[in-house]
């Protein structure tokens, strides 16, 4: 089995889109302590059940979570490939990052800390004899 660790960017989108407000990433922290029911993720929260399930959609289609029906409920669990994939881009993003803060470091201490010295020997006309 291959497992795909690169994110197209529609992938992208909609996981950045599904973690953009508080609710989602909410209802994804608690399906992954465990499997849960969408009412019963519904009473945690003053809005209403059909709004409930408009986040759990958001977060299906970036593919964050999984639903399946068990009778009458239908049961949403985190998937945790996707959430590893995601991670993975985040990692390499903080990487690209850390790089250039280190190259910016490189190049501070290379540069010499007092200010510009004068080598003409000149005098400032300015200044009074």
């Amino acid at each position: 089995m291959v497992v795909q660790t690169e994110l197209s960017e529609a992938e992208v989108d909609r996981v950045f889109h599904a973690l953009a407000t508080s609710t989602r990433r909410d209802i994804l922290r608690r399906t992954i302590e465990r499997e849960q029911s969408v009412s019963t993720l519904a009473t945690e929260y003053e809005m209403s059940f059909a709004a409930v399930q408009k986040h759990v959609a958001v977060l299906e289609a970036a593919n964050l979570i999984v639903k399946r029906a068990e009778g009458r409920e239908r049961l949403v669990r985190a998937n945790p490939e996707m959430i590893a994939r995601a991670r993975a881009l985040l990692a390499r993003y903080e990487e690209l990052w850390r790089s250039r803060i280190a190259r910016l470091d490189d190049l501070l201490a290379e540069t010499p800390r007092s200010g510009p010295a004068d080598t003409t020997g000149t005098t400032n006309p300015q200044q009074g004899d």
